[in-house]
């Protein structure tokens, strides 16, 4: 059964888009732990992080890096902080999470976001690409 990323990439369930390219894309994480937390997703439906081959692991975090560098154009933050958790959904997925403290990382603090809000994250991130 695809995972709810599959579903994502496919268009079967719609996103905050922020970047795609042959390989991966990037959206808002619905369920954010800060404004601006973006999910970045290879297209193929790999379990975990490290089981993927080192060509396109290495091509994750440079679409990672270049996500996160648009986030900090955007959100006002002291960094962009990084995980890879893994449990919650079978396909791998790096988490860019704008930081203001350690708590912000914790997965336990959510951010409540409407609609317009969400959109005008993507867009303003998506512009700082």
């Amino acid at each position: 059964m695809a995972s709810i990323f599959t579903k994502i990439i496919n268009g079967e369930i719609p996103c905050y888009k922020i970047a795609e390219d042959e390989n991966f894309i990037a959206f808002l994480d619905v369920n954010p732990n800060a404004k601006g937390h973006t999910l970045c997703v290879p297209k193929v439906e790999i379990n975990k992080i490290f089981d993927m081959e080192e060509e396109l692991y290495l091509k994750l975090m440079s679409f990672s890096r270049k996500v996160a560098k648009a986030i900090e154009k955007t959100i006002e933050c002291k960094r962009v902080g990084v995980a890879v958790v893994g449990l919650e959904v079978p396909h791998v997925h790096v988490h860019l999470i704008p930081l203001q403290d350690m708590d912000d990382m914790r997965f336990q603090r959510k951010a409540s976001l409407e609609k317009v809000e969400f959109q005008n994250i993507a867009q303003a991130i998506t512009e700082n690409l």
